[in-house]
């Protein structure tokens, strides 16, 4: 489980600081279980990768981005080795002017420096000085663009059986109709409602959620070749080609820079 980031009073309090910044090392996984609090949390990792649940979405997150989730929405999540993170939480009453939905984006240098200073703020009231540096960090999550590092879940509860076993099965060959099959569904329907609810085929979906495990066995140290055939592919080539069409770099360039 590992220990909070912050007192959960804190987390769970109206008032406050506008923003309370922490900082945690850990030399063990961590899994944090489904939970929810009163104020907003902005969460990155310094090193590594952490997979994120919140609301209908599976979010993996690397070092080079942070994951936004709002007061009072339901999120849980896991490193993939030794924890080394960070996490912003910003009071309810600020995140009025922040994005009302769970997203993931790219931590910019000017955030990330101001993390580092608001990491080493003691605790209480915030100076003038320190507001202002709060409010830049507010603007930075209010501004930047979301990435696309996300997985929607279905909700219809046989497309979300389908996907369960999808996300945690990658390797898996079941075509569409085994699938719908399997899950009790028409094809056709199976086809349709995927999309309607995702936003992406059977397929399209599918191949995101072998690239997204990808990046978790990647950063837990898997070789290229290890990774490419428990993500469902049967040649490494192909896959390097659809992970550098994906993320701007091969698996491998991926894997060095973690």
């Amino acid at each position: 489980m590992g220990q909070p980031m912050i007192a959960p009073s804190m987390a769970q309090a109206e008032d406050g600081p506008v923003i309370v910044t922490a900082v945690l090392e850990d030399k063990a996984l961590r899994h944090t279980r489904r939970h929810r609090h009163a104020r907003g949390q902005l969460l990155g990792a310094s090193h590594g990768l952490l997979s994120v649940q919140a609301m209908d979405h599976l979010w993996v997150v690397p070092a080079t981005h942070a994951v936004w989730i709002p007061p009072q929405v339901p999120h849980g999540l896991q490193s993939h080795g030794p924890f080394s993170g960070w996490s912003v939480y910003v009071s309810g009453k600020a995140c009025a002017t922040l994005p009302q939905a769970p997203r993931v984006f790219e931590v910019s240098g000017l955030l990330r420096e101001a993390v580092a200073r608001a990491a080493s703020w003691a605790a209480g009231d915030l100076s003038d000085a320190q507001q202002r540096l709060a409010g830049v960090m507010l603007d930075e999550i209010a501004i930047t663009p979301a990435a696309l590092l996300g997985l929607p879940m279905p909700k219809d509860a046989r497309l979300l059986k389908i996907a369960h076993a999808l996300a945690a099965q990658p390797e898996a060959h079941r075509g569409l109709q085994a699938w719908a099959d399997w899950a009790g569904i028409a094809p056709r329907t199976l086809s349709r409602r995927f999309v309607a609810e995702t936003g992406f085929t059977f397929t399209a979906w599918r191949q995101r959620a072998r690239l997204l495990n990808a990046l978790e066995q990647l950063a837990a140290g898997q070789a290229v070749t290890t990774v490419a055939l428990a993500s469902g592919y049967d040649n490494v080539s192909g896959f390097i080609a659809t992970f550098r069409r994906v993320f701007g770099v091969t698996p491998g360039q991926y894997r060095r820079s973690r």
